[in-house]
């Protein structure tokens, strides 16, 4: 298996053709946002700026793992990991 699994939160699935997983072909993380765009391309400006960076408000992990502790964008993701998009959640 050479995918990795992207999991969708609710709030981005309408973005995502209402899927709560995704399947892409494993690269670094920057890629693996590029193929998620080619057959999603609402979701991915939801998660990163139009220059290119991931959105302050947005954490990715890859498994258990921010991508921001590990190389951002950069970060390798091997085929059978687990990319999960966890947008950050306000409120009072």
């Amino acid at each position: 298996m050479s995918d990795v699994l992207i999991r969708v939160p609710a709030v981005l699935r309408p973005f995502a053709g209402d899927a709560s997983e995704l399947r892409v072909a494993a690269g670094s993380l920057a890629q693996v946002l590029e193929r998620v765009a080619v057959r999603h391309p609402q979701l991915v400006p939801r998660v990163l700026t139009p220059d290119g960076q991931l959105r302050p408000f947005v954490n990715l992990f890859v498994d258990r793992t921010n991508a921001r502790a590990l190389q951002g964008l950069a970060t390798e993701v091997p085929a059978g990991a687990v990319v999960s998009i966890l947008p950050a959640v306000a409120g009072g």
